[in-house]
């Protein structure tokens, strides 16, 4: 088989590495790739990133299957314009992908279907969004109805940080620029207390597959503090997840969105990740959707499959996902996320990444935002690098990732030293 994986992040780099392992795969292109993909030998990296010219790639190659990675290609409806040279492709339609692409389009899906989430409003008109945030006080969570990268919600512990979202949200001149149909629109909603976790599942339009449990840490900081980023490290399972969670995730909120979304005649393939926060009774409310994997949740749950990730995917393009179970290491996988000078605000460029080690069977470095010219590694991204291992404990897996990120330098650099510290206070 030929596999055509497109992406250029992290998450990209652990499907292809993933895909590559399959003693079914002959070759696993990545579009457009990155330099860990670059120095791959089983991975090839292709520059197209413009859906016709992907489709009209895999036509020319005799792709047997492609997978896609990001949000962006997803919205610009690269899953149609594959269907529609009558190739096979993994993820959803353009119309099922505004479960991510649009805040407004998703919280009012969840409204309409019963799905557990929180209370909101959307504006686009500034002076009533301010007025909502008087009326209703801080903390309060502002949300830019648009793809913003990770970026775009504001999770304001103040009235004074609520109004400052708004403004750098809705005015022209506030910076953000993220612009979903017409103008730009922010959902307001109530903040939700508990503890975050991402619910990744597979969907063939029918038939439901959850992945591995996952915990991913947003903030650039130690403890959970600074700017919100796109994702600073994760690890898996994440024990927030008890089996009677679990459940519940899947019986409240998985099943009602994909029968939902056919109800409302838009038939839903590809990944669905819940973002969920459960409160301390354990029950479960939806942050959002995303309708990709989760990066850096991908790199863990990767690192601990142990069934043929391309033949799990011909069976969900086959819509016979209700064949298959999934095989899991039973070790913990932790990723750490190594981000660019300035991130994640205006992320430094260029600089160079010396002492990259040679992967093993317990620790895995992902690249993101890197190139490869010769023999010289740089960072073209704000997330860089994601180093993950595996091991008995969340202690041992957490131990070994930093111990490997150790020999890893560029200046500037920049990564959190905590992460799996919840499942770690747990035990």
């Amino acid at each position: 088989m030929k596999i055509l994986v497109i992406g250029g992040g992290g998450r990209e780099h652990a499907l292809a590495w993933k895909l590559a392992q399959s003693d079914r795969v002959q070759r696993v292109y990545v579009a457009p790739g990155n330099g860990g993909t670059a120095a791959d030998k089983r991975l090839v990296n292709v520059d197209i990133t413009e859906p016709e010219a992907l489709a009209r790639f895999a036509l020319a190659e005799k792709i047997n299957l492609t997978v896609v990675g990001p949000e962006g290609p997803l919205s610009q409806g690269v899953v149609d314009v594959f269907r529609s040279h009558g190739l096979r492709i993994f993820g959803p339609t353009r119309a099922a992908a505004q479960l991510e692409s649009s805040k407004a389009f998703s919280k009012d899906f969840m409204k309409r279907h019963g799905i557990p989430t929180a209370a909101y409003e959307t504006f686009t008109d500034i002076t009533l969004a301010h007025k909502f945030v008087d009326k209703v006080g801080a903390p309060i969570v502002v949300k830019a109805d648009g793809l913003a990268a990770g970026k775009g919600v504001v999770v304001a512990a103040t009235v004074d940080e609520a109004h400052a979202a708004v403004d750098w949200m809705l005015k022209p001149e506030g910076g953000l620029a993220v612009q979903h149909n017409d103008a730009p629109r922010v959902v307001i909603e109530e903040f939700l207390a508990g503890e975050e976790a991402s619910f990744i599942v597979m969907v063939d339009g029918k038939n439901v597959l959850a992945l591995a449990s996952s915990q991913d840490h947003k903030r650039l900081g130690d403890g959970d503090t600074g700017p919100n980023t796109g994702g600073m490290g994760a690890y898996s399972p994440a024990p927030i997840v008890t089996p009677n969670v679990h459940a519940k995730v899947m019986h409240e909120i998985i099943l009602p969105t994909v029968e939902g979304m056919a109800k409302d005649g838009i038939v839903f393939t590809g990944f669905l990740y819940a973002g969920l926060m459960i409160d301390g009774q354990g029950h479960p409310k939806t942050l959002e959707f995303n309708t990709r994997m989760g990066d850096p949740e991908t790199q863990p749950i990767m690192m601990r499959l142990k069934s043929d990730l391309a033949e799990v995917l011909m069976h969900a393009t086959d819509g016979t996902l209700d064949q298959v179970e999934l095989q899991w290491d039973r070790r913990v996988a932790l990723g750490v996320v190594m981000a660019a000078a300035g991130y994640p605000e205006a992320p430094r460029k260029g600089d160079r990444i010396t002492g990259l080690p040679v992967d093993t069977d317990e620790a895995v470095v992902f690249h993101a935002g890197t190139a490869l010219a010769g023999d010289v590694t740089s960072v073209t991204g704000g997330r860089v690098l994601c180093v993950t291992a595996l091991g008995d404990s969340t202690r041992t897996a957490q131990h070994r990732a930093y111990e490997t990120l150790r020999h890893v330098h560029f200046d500037g650099e920049q990564h959190r030293t905590d992460i799996g510290h919840r499942a770690i206070h747990k035990r």
